[in-house]
């Protein structure tokens, strides 16, 4: 698969540069990276202050596989609104046959899917997305609802980019509010300043604005109209590479959307809105290596300090 959008000469000296000092491992596909150690040492610094900045929250943590039933994509929605972004998995199932031909074909790096069926399991394409089926399966929600961390979970995009911003395996921390909707939206707007200070503590100097999701073909434009109209999405960005500032973390307000795709109620019989905050791990780290420098050594010191990074 060949790259969906050309990346700008910013972006590529990024890319090259990552690679050659070994914080990202090149795998030969656009948008999919190992991680050397020092990358790992400062996402994962993030996750511990975003862990600290949210433990006011009081979060039950939940932890999911980067895969998720395919019947639960299906109940979602997700297909009509991003059918582009999708991955599914597949899997061998014939005879010793077919597994030979299988084999030949591959060995040809020719097409082999012909020899493979459809699983029940699809790549998690949000790290929230098992959460309402999860909850829903409890029973009604208590009286204030209930806030789930769902951890920095893998998660899967079909976007194969020469941006390195912009992959297509990530890691996104994310938190769930399920409540009613003045508490639900209310939550969320907490965040929202949460975030620029957190960020602008790391010296990202973040921006937010109003936003929509990259939904699907013409009812997707017309879907993305009405979510920057309603105020129902928000992102933070930060300068990376691009000409313009990267999203980093966004802020969604979804309604009753999935309460009602997968029969989340209230005890008291009103309306189950949900949110949720999500933030790039990755892009966070970028962000840090674009602004700071390479080497984590030559960061400012409250930086480090912030991070707990030597």
């Amino acid at each position: 698969m060949t790259p969906t959008t050309a990346p700008t000469p910013r972006q590529t000296a990024l890319l090259a540069q990552l690679l050659a000092t070994g914080l990202l491992i090149d795998s030969g596909v656009p948008g999919v990276y190992g991680r050397g150690a020092a990358f790992e040492e400062i996402r994962l610094a993030v996750d511990r202050l975003i862990d600290s900045v949210a433990a006011g929250d009081d979060a039950e943590a939940l932890r999911f596989p980067p895969v998720l039933p395919r019947r639960h994509l299906e109940t979602s929605g997700y297909l009509a609104s991003f059918p582009h972004l999708a991955g599914t998995i597949f899997a061998f199932e014939g005879d010793e046959q077919d597994a030979a031909a299988q084999a030949r074909d591959a060995d040809a790096h020719a097409r082999w899917d012909r020899h493979q069926q459809m699983t029940d399991v699809v790549l998690t394409p949000a790290a929230c997305y098992p959460v309402y089926p999860a909850i829903a399966a409890r029973g009604p929600l208590p009286p204030h609802g209930v806030c789930i961390d769902a951890g920095g979970a893998y998660v899967f995009r079909c976007e194969p980019s020469q941006d390195p911003a912009r992959m297509q395996m990530f890691h996104q921390r994310e938190i769930v509010r399920l409540g009613e909707p003045e508490t639900v939206a209310a939550w969320r707007n907490v965040w929202r300043e949460r975030c620029m200070t957190l960020l602008d503590d790391l010296g990202l100097e973040p921006a937010t604005d109003v936003a929509s999701d990259p939904f699907f073909g013409r009812q997707g434009r017309m879907l993305a109209t009405s979510q920057r109209q309603q105020a129902l999405k928000f992102e933070v960005s930060v300068a990376i590479a691009g000409d313009e500032p990267t999203a980093v973390a966004s802020f969604n307000y979804h309604r009753d959307h999935f309460a009602e795709r997968f029969g989340i109620l209230a005890q008291t019989g009103g309306a189950v809105h949900t949110a949720c905050l999500g933030f790039g791990l990755e892009r966070i780290t970028l962000g840090l290596l674009a602004a700071h420098g390479l080497d984590r050594g030559a960061w400012p010191p409250g930086v480090r300090l912030r991070l707990g990074l030597s």
